[in-house]
């Protein structure tokens, strides 16, 4: 029986950026994955401040020269890879010379809101898609992490819904109380939008604050998780108006749940097949 393929999607990740407790929980999560037998890719960001010499990062020549195009742009996108030698885990970095080669990660010294965060997090998440296209590799799960990953989940039910990389793939959302406040503007529904998606595809991410982009997420997500977090009420109000299945986690440790909750959309799928 084929592995269960499981692609992590995070803008964060220990030791690499450690931020919140999204880091801890995205280099813990998919190496007792591996453990138990799934196959999993890792993708986050080569934001400024990740030392390349220290954590020995290299280019992978094969994955890049792609041009990710954000607002009518072409932007290159240069992939990287690191290993963590004690888990025998590979994490691919996605960069690019104007979006992420500052030593800052979304605000600059004064603490002000980077005014092209939009743009960053829809080259971001946009190339995460292309990369693993490239590589090649079908994923079962695409499990996201953090709101800058928020439009992965629209993105491979709407733009990718066809294509044979993604029409199989489940999306889970883990949910996790941030605290940033923020806001893209209006204009980030026309930037958000990728191949033949519309403004009412987009529509549920509104102009893209904090609330706006959970929402969209769980609009488009098969399944979202909660951790412990002492979430904003405000989430959870829209986590109980998704009407998807909700994962309760009070330990983020509780692996074999997180086996039951990927296996479980592994068997909708197989129950799917059969049917057909």
């Amino acid at each position: 029986m084929a592995k269960t393929k499981i692609l992590f999607v995070t803008h964060e990740m220990s030791p690499f950026l450690e931020l919140s407790k999204i880091s801890e929980i995205t280099r813990q999560l998919p190496q007792a994955m591996q453990e138990r037998g799934y196959e999993i890719r890792i993708l986050m960001p080569r934001f400024g401040n990740i030392n390349e010499r220290r954590n020995r990062l290299h280019e992978v020549i094969r994955l890049s020269g792609m041009n990710i195009v954000v607002d009518n742009n072409d932007n290159p996108l240069i992939i990287k890879v690191a290993s963590i030698p004690a888990a025998r885990m590979q994490v691919y970095f996605l960069d690019n010379e104007e979006y992420f080669q500052r030593k800052q990660v979304f605000c600059d010294d004064c603490g002000k809101f980077f005014e092209d965060n939009n743009e960053r997090t829809v080259f971001f998440c946009k190339g995460a898609l292309e990369t693993v296209k490239k590589l090649g590799w079908a994923p079962d799960v695409v499990h996201c992490h953090g709101w800058m990953s928020a439009l992965i989940p629209a993105y491979i039910k709407t733009a990718y819904k066809d294509d044979p990389t993604f029409k199989d793939a489940k999306v889970v959302y883990s949910l996790y109380n941030e605290e940033i406040d923020f806001s893209f503007g209006e204009a980030f529904s026309e930037i958000a939008r990728t191949g033949d998606m519309t403004a009412e595809d987009v529509a549920p991410y509104g102009d893209g604050d904090y609330a706006g982009l959970y929402k969209g997420a769980l609009t488009y997500s098969d399944g979202v998780v909660l951790t412990g977090d002492e979430v904003d009420e405000q989430l959870l109000n829209i986590v109980k108006k998704s009407e998807i299945p909700v994962f309760e986690l009070e330990n983020h440790q509780e692996f074999e749940n997180y086996c039951n909750l990927y296996e479980q959309f592994s068997s909708v799928e197989l129950e799917t097949e059969v049917e057909a």
